[in-house]
């Protein structure tokens, strides 16, 4: 029994002294890290730890990234939420379809065009924020694939929700000078300068978008 228990630090020694280097010699650890380290068990054992240690750190952060998937699935919920009231606007209206005036059936009609325009940024927020920054999807060969699916980086993400919120706002702000008898002329005005914001954002972005992907061909 006490020559097997003498094995374990002979056996831990000799794994030790494996990894020694001598002064100033360069040694690539795990991962692609090199470093220089001294001679002796002590230095071996604290860089061993040391990499042991970085590489555990690096894949629970790695790991951390499916905390967005629960996010990204709550997202359905809004469209679940959205179809509800979707078909509610239509249900409510059918039965005095007759008596609608033209105003009321264009501003019903921009207010469904409005929810399904959100409707489309959701499923592309959801999807394309799931494949870019969660995991890419696997999706059956013999099932059908939207065409931009893995074609979208998050520089091409920001530019179609940027595109997005501004169609949305266009709407809004169409329904708000259809209604512009009941609204105040500041009211007005706000939405106008809120839609302008909208639109000199996408379009900055755009073409911070466009300098980069210029800068990169170039190179």
């Amino acid at each position: 029994m006490r020559a097997c228990g003498s094995v374990r630090p002979v056996v831990l020694l000799a794994v030790i002294n494996s990894h020694r280097v001598a002064p100033g010699e360069q040694r690539k650890a795990v991962g692609g890290y090199s470093e220089e380290i001294g001679s002796g068990i002590l230095p071996s054992f604290l860089w061993i730890s040391r990499v042991v240690m970085e590489r555990f750190t690096e894949n629970l952060m790695y790991a951390t990234r499916w905390l967005l998937a629960p996010v990204y699935l709550g997202l359905s919920l809004g469209l679940l939420a959205l179809t509800i009231k979707f078909f509610q606007e239509i249900f409510h209206v059918l039965p005095h379809i007759l008596s609608v005036t033209e105003n009321e059936l264009i501003l019903l009609l921009l207010s469904l065009v409005d929810m399904s325009l959100v409707g489309g940024l959701l499923i592309m927020v959801m999807l394309s924020g799931y494949e870019n920054f969660i995991s890419a999807l696997d999706i059956d060969e013999h099932k059908e694939k939207l065409n931009w699916l893995g074609k979208m980086d998050s520089g091409s993400l920001k530019n179609k929700v940027a595109a997005s919120i501004v169609a949305i706002s266009s709407i809004h702000l169409l329904r708000v000078f259809m209604e512009m008898r009941d609204i105040d002329n500041s009211k007005i005005l706000w939405y106008i300068l809120l839609h302008l914001t909208f639109v000199l954002s996408a379009f900055v972005m755009g073409y911070l978008d466009k300098m980069s992907r210029d800068s990169k061909a170039g190179h």
